[in-house]
């Protein structure tokens, strides 16, 4: 404020100098006047006490009525024992502090992402190296992201999810929902993770009451039930290449999804192996399985009917390997009452008596023969490519019993041979159950 500023107001005769100027106004309020040397600026300054101490205190106000004002509200803090420096140090800071809070909301705005960002991120960060990473998505577009996609991350509530779940459940899909939801699960706890989210959606979901509970198959083939599916299987109007993986995974015990993915360039017929690579391994370890001559003879087979001279299992267009599931589907579809099957007059071709079986029985059912043949529980283990369990075992016990493994694998082969040869009915049976 001017000197000539101040003159309008009150004091005409005010006038700055070599020395700085304390001008009374009453009821403690100063007009202050700098020197000229300082450019003769001028201000207004209130004195109080309070507990005992003299103090000054430099109003904000730049015009004298509202110096006054100012002044009379301080003399009312006074009066309630507050000290008016104080507090407008305390304003200040709850000012400043009002400014971070509105920045950050307006951060956090600007920040928000939807679900649909949400996911991408998600298989970019976490999901990429999975092996599922196509099924995952596949599932995600079809079943998860129409319902929650437009929907910002922080606005998703555990009724949307429970909306979502209940509608997979209406069409029976029960397995597809538990999936579902323990996938939706690691995606918003990614979230909180990477401070995205304060709190995940689905924590309080319970799994096994929103679906249903996790059920482990324990089903295995009977040496009745393998001569039966080798009499039916001619007839249920399969690809040889699907009739070839049902022998080659009981006869390997590998994974069905190990066997789609299998290229020429993994078999070695003068070595008699079929090597799978650690990025098709369930363990991600390589594994290389000793072909018996039952499996050789499969192998055989498949690649003389063969249409694609890199894949042993070539999607229609043959730019890839089959879908994972499309033998499984395949050998689901010769094993149901469902008359609108597209292989309808065969829905039943598979049906076998212990009930209904999946390729990965297979699995099992291979190694339980094995064990019925007196071969040790370790080699078996190790022709199943399982990871040890123990600790010390897995860190010291390196030994691959490479020869075991192989002689493992015949034994095998040459029991599955005398099951399902034409001429059979003097094989004694090493186990007729089912289960």
């Amino acid at each position: 404020m001017t000197i000539n500023r101040i003159k309008t107001l009150t004091f005409k005769h005010v006038k700055a100098t070599d020395k700085e100027q304390l001008i009374p106004d009453g009821g403690n309020l100063y007009i202050r006047v700098r020197p000229i040397t300082q450019g003769g600026a001028i201000s207004f300054r209130f004195f109080y006490r309070i507990d005992g101490k003299q103090k000054w205190l430099t109003l904000k106000s730049a015009e004298l009525p509202a110096a006054r004002a100012e002044r009379d509200t301080y003399k009312e803090l006074i009066k309630q024992g507050k000290d008016p420096s104080l507090e407008r140090t305390l304003e200040l800071e709850r000012t400043k502090q009002q400014q971070v809070k509105e920045q950050e909301a307006i951060a956090k705005l600007s920040a928000r992402i939807t679900v649909r960002d949400l996911f991408v991120n998600w298989c970019e960060t976490d999901l990429i190296a999975r092996k599922d990473i196509n099924e995952i998505t596949r599932m995600f577009e079809k079943d998860v992201l129409p319902d929650l996609e437009d929907l910002f991350v922080e606005d998703v509530r555990k009724g949307h999810v429970s909306l979502l779940i209940g509608k997979l459940k209406k069409r029976g899909v029960n397995h597809l929902a538990r999936n579902i939801l323990k996938l939706i699960r690691q995606m918003f706890r990614f979230a909180v993770t990477y401070d995205l989210i304060e709190f995940d959606p689905t924590a309080s979901l319970s799994i096994a009451k929103m679906t249903t509970k996790p059920t482990e198959r324990d089903r295995t083939l009977s040496e009745s039930e393998i001569r039966a599916l080798a009499r039916q299987m001619p007839d249920a109007h399969l690809l040889i290449s699907t009739e070839c993986a049902v022998w080659i995974a009981l006869s390997t015990m590998c994974r069905i999804g190990e066997l789609s993915k299998a290229k020429f360039s993994d078999l070695d017929f003068e070595l008699k192996t079929w090597t799978i690579p650690k990025e098709n391994s369930k363990n991600g370890k390589a594994h290389t399985v000793y072909l018996s001559d039952f499996a050789l003879e499969q192998f055989k087979v498949l690649t003389s009917y063969a249409s694609n001279n890199i894949w042993l299992f070539p999607n229609r267009g043959g730019s890839s390997h089959v879908s994972e599931k499309s033998i499984t589907k395949q050998l689901g579809s010769r094993q149901t009452e469902n008359i609108l099957s597209c292989h309808s007059k065969d829905n039943k071709a598979l049906v076998l008596t212990g009930g209904k079986w999946t390729p990965h029985d297979l699995r099992r059912t291979g190694a339980t023969i094995m064990g019925d043949l007196g071969i040790a529980p370790d080699v078996t283990e190790k022709c199943l490519n399982h990871t040890e369990e123990n600790k010390v075992k897995r860190i010291y016990q390196r030994q691959k019993l490479e020869m075991e493994q192989a002689q493992a694998w015949q034994v095998l082969g040459d029991r599955l041979y005398l099951l399902v040869k034409i001429d059979n009915s003097n094989v004694v049976l090493l186990h007729n159950k089912t289960s």
